[in-house]
């Protein structure tokens, strides 16, 4: 395998049949020891959540699948942490990963509070849910780009941009629903896509260290929330 890019998370290989294996890592992105899927830089290590990870994105990407929802996914080996997925063009300009991050926010927290604090208060629901993009890069600090932003700047064209929201609001809420369902709260996930046959389509991953997931008043850290998703 030739690997393509290094990634927070994962690792890229290109496979010979034309296909790309990503390699979860036991990396999360955080500051200072303290997980937060809303920061740019890996901030800590968990030991297993690599693979935890990756399970999740199973579980996710089949009930996608039933949906009727296309992703990249192909399949996955859970001992080696790898899942074999479709080749996706990139959003964007970035070395070797996906140029544009998509977060849908249904709890306004974490850098959208730090941003917006003295309009709204941590912790407010987000009616319908919100969708906000970022370009990918760390020396920038992810600086956020709108629809109109991206169609400007030749990454998508409005009618794609359109596409791929009403897609992050439909995978939301599959999301947020199956957590529903084992007495959690998705307050906020964060997604990429890419070009396939000139589809948008979620690709990466759909794993415990890109949501914030609330039990009660406390957040789910990644390892509990993975055993909380995987055995129920």
């Amino acid at each position: 395998m030739k690997k393509i890019y290094s990634g927070k998370t994962k690792d890229v290989y290109e496979l010979e049949n034309g296909h790309v294996l990503l390699k979860f890592k036991d990396d999360c992105t955080g500051k200072d020891g303290v997980f937060d899927p809303g920061e740019n830089s890996v901030g800590l290590t968990i030991e297993g959540i690599g693979r935890a990870n990756l399970e999740v994105s199973i579980h996710y990407f089949e009930l996608l699948k039933k949906a009727g929802i296309k992703t990249h996914y192909v399949s996955a080996n859970v001992e080696d942490a790898t899942m074999e997925v479709l080749p996706a063009e990139n959003f964007g300009k970035a070395q070797g990963g996906n140029g544009l991050e998509v977060i849908c926010r249904l709890v306004a927290t974490g850098s959208f509070i730090r941003r917006y604090g003295e309009y709204i208060k941590d912790g407010t629901r987000l009616e319908g849910g919100y969708v906000e993009c970022t370009f990918k890069n760390d020396e920038k600090g992810d600086p956020l780009v709108t629809g109109e932003g991206l169609a400007a700047l030749g990454v998508m064209s409005p009618e794609l941009f359109e596409s791929m929201k009403k897609q992050t609001l439909a995978i939301t809420k599959i999301v947020a629903d199956d957590l529903k369902s084992i007495g959690l709260d998705l307050w906020d996930i964060k997604f990429e896509f890419g070009y396939h046959n000139g589809e948008v389509v979620l690709i990466d991953e759909i794993a415990s260290g890109n949501m914030r997931v609330y039990k009660g008043d406390k957040i789910v850290e990644p390892v509990k929330l993975t055993e909380l998703i995987l055995n129920r």
